[in-house]
């Protein structure tokens, strides 16, 4: 039995909570950039960039000319649209000192830090 050709999916979420995959069956050796084009999400999304989205494998960022494995999971990545740490202090500032941090929820009766 050989390995000619390569199971991979191409996965993208152009929304939040809704997710967009794509199987594809390419040739032994393929890349990451082979899997993108053969998918056709670039055409049917044409608001997607890859310069700064990016791409990943299996959630970890991969160059396009990273060779794949069979049954490897391909992600495209939205740009973020607010950046954490200014989210964080956001949030910290509408929620107040006493109301944020790791010991914010006590038991009642419960030592302080516990």
């Amino acid at each position: 039995m050989t390995a000619a050709l390569l199971v991979v999916t191409v996965a993208y979420s152009p929304a939040a909570r809704q997710v967009v995959q794509v199987e594809l069956k390419l040739p032994a050796g393929s890349t990451v950039q082979d899997a993108v084009t053969a998918s056709g999400l670039l055409a049917r999304y044409p608001a997607l960039d890859l310069g700064r989205a990016g791409v990943g494998v299996w959630g970890r960022p991969a160059p396009p000319g990273q060779p794949l494995r069979d049954r490897d999971r391909v992600e495209l990545y939205r740009p973020l649209s607010v950046d954490p740490k200014v989210a964080r202090r956001e949030r910290f500032g509408r929620q107040g000192a006493r109301a944020a941090g790791l010991f914010a929820r006590r038991r009642p009766g419960a030592k302080p830090g516990y």
